[in-house]
Formats: structure tokens, C-alpha cells, sequence
């Protein structure tokens, strides 16, 4: 049997756009897990706080579900897909209405020992 060598954490619909947060995860793609926490810590978006709460989650399931150590880690995926997106609506001018779409994000991170 294959030995496993990757862990996987998923948030699902949170309340970020999906534009605002690639430039966020652009930043730790590649990096080794330390390195990552300490980018995201340094980043004052809130988008930067829940990629480090999914890449937190994700270094403990590689800990705890398949044993691996955390100083061999590095994020080798990450990605973040559009989730549902709620539709309301803003009165405007002589009775007309214009649209306000609030973006939701599924934000993917996978780390892999080296």
C-alpha cells in the first residue's frame, strides 16, 4: 500500500471574494509551512486570516490523521474556487434598483511532506 505523504483541509463558503483572496494565496503557494503562517500573519486582510485558519487546519491533519512531521511540510496546492454568491439590492434613483453581489469563496489547501 502507498504510503501517504499529502493533507488536505477545505473552508467552504466563507465570506471573502474570491478576487480579493488569489492575491492573498498567491503569497504562500510553494513556501514551506512556517514560512506561510508567518506571511499570513503579516498580511492585514481578512482573507489572510482565514487562508492561515484552513492552512492551520490542514498541517493538523497531516499531524494527527497521517502522522507526518510539521518542519517537512510545504503548501504544494492551494487555490480558491467561487462559492454561492448572495444577491441584494440598493434603491436608487426614480424608483429603480441596482444590484450588490456579496462573493462567497471555497478556499483549498494542501500540504505534502517533502
Amino acid at each position: 500500500m502507498a504510503e501517504i505523504t499529502s493533507a488536505k483541509a477545505t473552508a467552504r463558503t466563507v465570506r471573502v471574494s474570491p478576487r480579493k483572496s488569489r492575491l492573498v494565496i498567491d503569497l504562500i503557494r510553494g513556501k514551506n509551512v512556517a514560512d506561510a503562517i508567518a506571511t499570513l500573519k503579516f498580511t492585514p486582510t481578512k482573507a489572510a486570516n482565514e487562508i492561515e485558519n484552513v492552512l492551520n487546519s490542514a498541517i493538523a491533519n497531516a499531524e494527527n490523521n497521517f502522522g507526518l512531521e510539521k518542519a517537512n511540510l510545504f503548501v504544494s496546492e492551494a487555490y480558491i474556487n467561487e462559492g454561492p454568491t448572495m444577491k441584494r439590492f440598493r434603491p436608487r434613483a426614480k424608483g429603480s434598483a441596482s444590484p450588490i453581489n456579496k462573493r462567497t469563496s471555497h478556499i483549498t489547501v494542501v500540504v505534502t511532506e517533502k
